[in-house]
């Protein structure tokens, strides 16, 4: 009953050990009537799509726009609209990115090079991709060994009991029943 006790509280806080500090959480009310979070914008996924229209040879400012029309229902279409447009008018890049969302950071640093200094623009792009990625795999593998050290606890208090009920019990008894002569 005791050890049954345990592992049900150990299990109703496995989602609190497995929640990202800082992460919002999702209500019952939403879960149940299918509502998802918004989606927030992959700024990995922007560099490969940018990177393809560069490649195929469309602009910059075309690449914003065409970017831009892909991702229309996406709060940053209207950032990337209007960074094109403002390239395409004559503005400089400071000026054309200088209200972007912290998401579009990496590709206005990765196409600066070459709207300014004409340096080809793909390797930079795939290479501010491959970076994002590479920092995602590392938080991840961060937040994997931080999980091995948050289960020490709950792992704990559901085995400890058992060991001690199954493994511990039995061999007690049987010394407490030879010392008194049973």
């Amino acid at each position: 009953m005791t050890a049954a006790l345990v592992l049900a509280g150990a299990l109703a806080a496995v989602p609190w050990l497995l929640a990202r500090p800082g992460a919002p959480r999702a209500t019952r009310a939403g879960r149940r009537r299918g509502q998802r979070p918004p989606a927030a914008t992959d700024a990995a996924v922007l560099l490969d799509l940018l990177d393809v229209a560069l490649a195929s040879g469309a602009s910059v400012p075309g690449a914003l726009a065409a970017l831009a029309g892909a991702t229309a229902p996406d709060p940053v279409a209207a950032q990337l609209r209007s960074a094109g447009t403002a390239l395409r008018l004559g503005a400089t890049w400071r000026e054309a990115w200088e209200s972007c969302p912290a998401v579009l950071r990496p590709l206005a640093a990765a196409l600066e090079p070459g709207w300014t200094d004409g340096v080809d623009p793909c390797p930079l792009v795939r290479q501010a991709a491959a970076s994002i990625r590479s920092r995602r795999r590392q938080e991840a593998q961060e937040a994997a060994a931080r999980l091995g050290a948050r289960l020490v606890l709950p792992l704990g208090l559901c085995f400890l009991p058992a060991f001690v009920l199954l493994a511990m019990a039995p061999v007690l008894l049987s010394g407490v029943g030879s010392l008194l002569g049973r």
